[in-house]
């Protein structure tokens, strides 16, 4: 089934539900702006996101808000130490007025799927996830359930520095789009927040504005987004970049980095960068798209080895320099 064209009417419609879906967000949530940005671009192109910050910053209001502008099934997941893989996903259970067991379905069963402070369970809880996010699927027993579509996780964790948290798995990270940093607000911003949360009549309620098939007809929409052969090779460089960066005249930081990144990376920068593209109301993706969009989906990727976190080398560090050196050709 081709895809509807992407006409100037049916494109701006949808740019201005984008715009009212981030304004009734704005009624809860203060500041975020490149945080709720993200999880647009996460939403559209079919993209799991994982937040990173320190507890309070809004990272699971900003989410649970987005859900309730989105006419799509929610389900939360507080993820803690005592969680077990059939919490997840769900498990069989004997019916006994019929003789027979029975799937009772877990919260992953849902279109979106907030799981909250994602590494405060072990891995093993973790890794129930894997299939689901990858797949779209889950297996119970010897029977496989696809997932409804669009399926999207959306998880927070806290740094792993901080007590009672559990990394994540390499192949677990991997599966997400982008790992975004969510750092504090600026001072007029936390007044806001402190004015409207000390307000004891203040109201929380938004609007629904997106419903599935508004996902669906704007992910279209975000595929027909060009971007040239130029462009294409460019994120190439930039991923061999993290895996060879000697070759790269950036020798100084080759004996820092254990491991690259995966083809996922180049997937998903190429989509993100088209997601910017089309929130600018362009149909063609320029240079800076895809820079705007690098760290958050390198970030996470790039294995540095123990003798970068004892010289204070920072994964940010190299993707910086990555995006200095690497010329556009």
């Amino acid at each position: 089934m081709s895809e509807p064209a992407a006409t100037p009417d049916l494109t701006q419609h949808y740019q201005q539900k984008i715009r009212q879906a981030s304004s009734e967000v704005g009624k809860v949530v203060v500041g975020q702006q490149y945080m709720l940005n993200r999880l647009f671009i996460g939403l559209f192109t079919g993209g799991h996101i994982l937040l990173e910050g320190v507890p309070g910053l809004a990272k699971t209001l900003t989410i649970s808000t987005l859900a309730r502008v989105l006419r799509l099934q929610f389900q939360r997941v507080q993820f803690t130490p005592d969680l077990l893989p059939s919490d997840l996903v769900g498990t069989m259970i004997y019916n006994q007025n019929k003789s027979e067991f029975e799937m009772k379905r877990g919260p992953i069963f849902a279109n979106l799927v907030l799981a909250d402070e994602v590494n405060r369970s072990p891995a093993k809880v973790q890794s129930a996830l894997l299939e689901a996010m990858q797949e779209r699927q889950v297996t119970i027993g010897e029977t496989t359930y696809p997932l409804d579509l669009p399926f999207l996780v959306l998880a927070t964790q806290n740094p792993v520095e901080q007590e009672g948290t559990y990394p994540l798995p390499e192949a677990q990270v991997d599966r997400f789009m982008m790992k975004v940093y969510v750092d504090y607000l600026k001072k007029t911003e936390e007044l806001e927040v402190m004015r409207r949360m000390a307000n004891l009549s203040y109201s929380s309620d938004v609007q629904p504005v997106l419903s599935k098939e508004d996902v669906f007809g704007i992910r279209n929409l975000i595929n027909q987004v060009q971007i040239s052969d130029t462009l294409e090779k460019y994120i190439i460089e930039l991923i061999f970049a993290t895996r060879k960066p000697a070759e790269y005249d950036l020798a100084d930081f080759a004996p820092y980095v254990q491991y690259g990144v995966s083809p996922r990376a180049s997937i998903a920068i190429h989509r993100a960068a088209r997601a910017v593209a089309f929130f600018d109301e362009r149909d063609y993706v320029l240079p800076e798209d895809i820079k705007e969009v690098a760290a958050d989906v390198l970030n996470h990727r790039i294995m540095l080895t123990y003798e970068a976190e004892a010289d204070g080398v920072r994964t940010q560090d190299l993707i910086e320099a990555i995006l200095r050196k690497v010329p556009i050709s």
